[in-house]
């Protein structure tokens, strides 16, 4: 009766210990201080296998692909696959949502990107909604000059499709990314975000400036 006695004790003894974790938990969930990556992590989250999951159903192919390297502050995963083009991308979206782009043209045959999906390749970018605040007012020229490497148009687009399907929303509402990894042929930027019900594609100078204009951090 005795060794019973203490291992109720011990058991209520333990309960009141993980009232504590549970309560500081989500106390700490409740103030921001455990963000929904960090979240996703302590329970097993894989980035890649959500992204295999996402080609099979959108797309119906396979991505085969090690987990890229991550650098702190950069937790939102975009796997390129093989194949994968401006026009492809933009005709997923207007499958799933109202789109606009600015051009009556194909934008195979109109952009150039600094990576390509001549294979399935992956970047980290900041997981946030709007684009990155850290390059507001910097033009393309400017982040060229500093050797930032920042998103292309097929991948922000992917972005948008990813951020979607897992959501329901979408990206840049009240902000815009400018995709200085790609050009049109003219030499312009393009851009992509979300306004008046629409997805929009739009261009602008290489040189253009502005705290609303701004472009995504690229981390391969």
């Amino acid at each position: 009766m005795e060794v019973l006695a203490m291992s109720k004790k011990q058991v209520v003894g333990s309960m009141s210990d993980w009232s504590g974790v549970l309560k500081d938990f989500f106390r700490q969930i409740d103030d921001g201080s455990i963000t929904l990556e960090r979240l996703k992590n302590f329970v097993g989250h894989n980035p890649v296998a959500d992204w295999q999951n996402f080609y099979k159903n959108v797309f119906g192919i396979e991505v085969n692909l090690q987990t890229p390297q991550k650098q702190k502050g950069f937790d939102r995963l975009i796997v390129v696959a093989k194949g994968m083009t401006p026009q492809l991308l933009y005709n997923k979206c207007e499958e799933l949502f109202p789109c606009w782009k600015w051009t009556g043209n194909n934008l195979d045959k109109i952009v150039e990107s600094e990576r390509k999906a001549d294979k399935d390749y992956a970047i980290w970018v900041r997981d946030r909604i709007e684009a990155d605040e850290e390059l507001k007012n910097l033009s393309a020229n400017n982040l060229k000059e500093k050797n930032i490497s920042c998103v292309t148009l097929e991948e922000r687009l992917l972005y948008e499709l990813k951020y979607f399907i897992e959501t329901g929303g979408h990206l840049d509402i009240e902000n815009v990314t400018l995709c200085t990894g790609s050009r049109y042929s003219d030499g312009s930027v393009p851009y992509v975000h979300w306004n008046d019900g629409l997805l929009r594609v739009g261009w602008d100078h290489p040189g253009s400036r502005d705290g609303v204009l701004r472009s995504r951090r690229a981390v391969p």
